[in-house]
């Protein structure tokens, strides 16, 4: 099955390592991408191992196999039933190469222009706004009730939260819709 395509395992946050153990007892082909990240405890730092793709396991399965492993504890569904929705080998050989070289892949929320978002610190934390621009940092443009008008500030995408709901930039000129 080399240079077949992977399935994705959609699985229960936090069940990820259980997941590919269980696909590991049943000698199924997968692959489980890590990141280490310092976690600051009460009385000391510790390093951990998450998953850079939280909830989700890759894996190559069988058409007979696939009885067994979506009835592994854990897994939610299987995706990838037709090639637009499976994920290359190329692809993840390159994260797999990216990770082994000591590259820094780290999870990121995806963020798009207008996407709605919370900044969650600095001066203006927990002001909500809309992404309005993406370049080294991220523009959000933030409504100021009392005037019906916005203004921008650029921030760095570790320090927004992202929201639900995605507006359309030319709804920024119309009621405001996010602010204080």
């Amino acid at each position: 099955m080399q240079g077949s395509p992977w399935h994705v395992l959609h699985v229960l946050s936090n069940h990820e390592k259980r997941v590919a153990q269980h696909l590991d007892a049943r000698s199924v082909e997968h692959y489980l991408p890590f990141y280490a990240e310092r976690v600051k405890w009460t009385d000391r730092t510790v390093v951990t191992e998450r998953p850079l793709f939280s909830g989700y396991v890759f894996a190559r399965v069988r058409r007979q196999s696939k009885i067994a492993v979506i009835s592994i504890p854990g897994v939610l569904r299987l995706l990838g039933d037709e090639e637009w929705n499976m994920v290359s080998a190329e692809e993840l050989e390159k994260i797999r190469a990216g990770l082994s070289s000591g590259l820094l892949l780290r999870p990121h929320p995806n963020v798009t222009v207008g996407t709605r978002v919370r900044v969650r610190d600095g001066i203006f934390g927990g002001v909500e706004g809309v992404v309005t621009d993406l370049r080294h940092q991220c523009r959000v443009a933030i409504s100021l009730f009392a005037v019906r008008q916005c203004f921008s500030v650029e921030v760095s995408l570790d320090s927004l939260q992202v929201l639900e709901r995605t507006v359309s930039i030319p709804a920024l000129n119309q009621a405001p819709a996010m602010g204080y």
